[in-house]
């Protein structure tokens, strides 16, 4: 039987923990691709990922490329390529810049991979993932923004940190624009089914959604240059494993709403079933007033950096 291929692009810090993860999960095949001036950096990444595999026996090949004809016939494709974000930048400010390459991306990507199931990572997300989709002329349920699963995976992490429990047990989402008006959906988020609202005060919650909301920033902050990469890799790889082995996951994700939600027409965090057709479904539920509020908040923010894409 044939691997599956994923191909990364942008071998930065994100793409190199991909390829490590896609690697140690045997999801298939993986090219670490980048720009020329990069294709030594793509090259040592991969081969030092070679060399790893005999001490956990992961049988698949990994390979640094600067051409894209290596991406053919890939089943995912994963793209970070952009530039990060530096502390006191707001992911929006990174558009200009990583348009240009997404559109490149976009471009070659219809090329090369007309099949492939793409997940983007790049920022602004939302704008980054609607611009691929308009560019490359892609199915809707082939393209998703890697924005929902990333952070839903903070919050659940902020809860399981303040309540001690494991982090298994957490449930909860996170919907709306990967920037600074997300809406944590809160009273939806349990710990082994009990409602997080009985085991944690309302004043601790109101601060876990705060910190949920700039967890990116409070990262980016840290560093002092660049951003996450560990989370958001696995958020997406979380993603694609969905997809290639049909699981039906529901994920939090960048998925293109026709009317859910009363979205029309833009990529924003909803609950989205992966599965061998890529999104498959959307996930609606009743919002709250004030949680429709926050959403309408949030897709004005998407809605204005997307108008300033031009597309």
């Amino acid at each position: 039987m044939a691997k599956n291929k994923i191909s990364l692009i942008g071998g930065g810090q994100i793409g190199g923990n991909l390829a490590l993860l896609a690697a140690q999960k045997e999801l298939g095949d993986v090219i670490i691709f980048d720009i020329p001036k990069a294709e030594g950096m793509v090259k040592g990444k991969a081969l030092d990922l070679m060399q790893l595999r005999p001490h956990d026996g992961y049988d698949v090949t990994i390979t640094g490329s600067s051409d894209y004809k290596d991406i053919a016939d890939s089943d995912v494709i994963i793209i970070t390529a952009g530039i990060p974000r530096k502390p006191g930048m707001d992911r929006e400010d990174l558009l200009g810049i990583n348009l240009g390459i997404m559109k490149d991306v976009a471009e070659n990507v219809k090329k090369h991979a007309p099949n492939a199931f793409v997940i983007v990572i790049s920022n602004p997300l939302d704008a980054m993932v609607y611009a691929f989709h308009k560019v490359s002329g892609f199915a809707k349920n082939k393209v998703v923004g890697m924005a929902g699963a990333l952070d839903s995976g903070r919050f659940r992490a902020f809860i399981a940190m303040e309540t001690g429990f494991s982090v298994q047990d957490v449930t909860c989402m996170v919907l709306g624009g990967h920037g600074d008006t997300m809406v944590p959906i809160t009273r939806l988020a349990t710990v082994g089914g009990v409602p997080v609202t009985a085991l944690i005060s309302s004043e601790r919650l109101k601060a876990i959604e705060d910190r949920t909301r700039v967890a990116g920033g409070e990262i980016v902050k840290l560093f002092g240059n660049g951003s996450a990469f560990y989370a958001p890799a696995q958020s997406a790889i979380e993603m694609a494993e969905s997809y290639l082995r049909d699981k039906k996951r529901v994920i939090p994700c960048a998925s293109l709403c026709e009317g859910e939600f009363g979205v029309e027409g833009y990529f924003i965090g909803v609950p989205s079933v992966i599965g061998a057709g890529g999104v498959e479904k959307v996930l609606e539920f009743d919002l709250t007033s004030e949680e429709q509020a926050e959403l309408n908040n949030t897709l004005e923010a998407v809605e204005k950096t997307i108008g300033e894409t031009g597309l």
